[in-house]
């Protein structure tokens, strides 16, 4: 149990698409031990797999005050839209509002290798889909919207 240092871009491991958790082994306990107590800390919502470093298809969470985690997540139905300020640990200090859906729900298996479900609206379904993006190899700012883009990837380049 660690708590692990936050890779950030342009680091390439963030640009990565994740292998799926192929079977539950100590290496994979560690691994949610950990991003379990590297996402319990004030103002984190979610941590993937890759934002650690690590390759595979995983994240935590925490959404008011309920921590968690799900493996191989994949989300099977999202709706209605939110559109509102996003961060990212990987992209530190920089918010910018960003185009979601409001509800998602994505299915996964826990330790146990049973089926889990998470969901929900607002924040957590924000908090979904922006973690499996991360597991997709791809990061918030790739979503918004042009002229939004463009300043982003300015503060980036002046940031380094």
């Amino acid at each position: 149990m660690a708590i692990r240092t936050i890779r950030v871009v342009p680091d390439p491991v963030l640009r990565t698409p994740c292998d799926p958790v192929t079977s539950i082994t100590p290496a994979v306990r560690s691994l949610v031990r950990d991003l379990v107590d590297t996402v319990d800390d004030p103002g984190r919502a979610g941590l993937s797999a890759n934002q650690i470093g690590v390759g595979l298809r995983v994240f935590s969470y925490n959404i008011g005050g309920k921590v968690g985690y799900i493996i191989n997540p994949v989300i099977d139905k999202t709706s209605g839209e939110q559109y509102g300020e996003e961060g990212c640990l990987s992209l530190p200090n920089l918010w910018y509002p960003t185009r979601r859906a409001d509800y998602a729900r994505a299915h996964g298996i826990d330790l146990d290798g049973k089926t889990v479900t998470l969901e929900g609206h607002g924040i957590m379904g924000r908090m979904i889909q922006h973690e499996c993006d991360h597991l997709d190899g791809h990061v918030y700012v790739d979503r918004l919207e042009s002229d939004v883009r463009r300043k982003a990837m300015q503060q980036l380049r002046s940031a380094k």
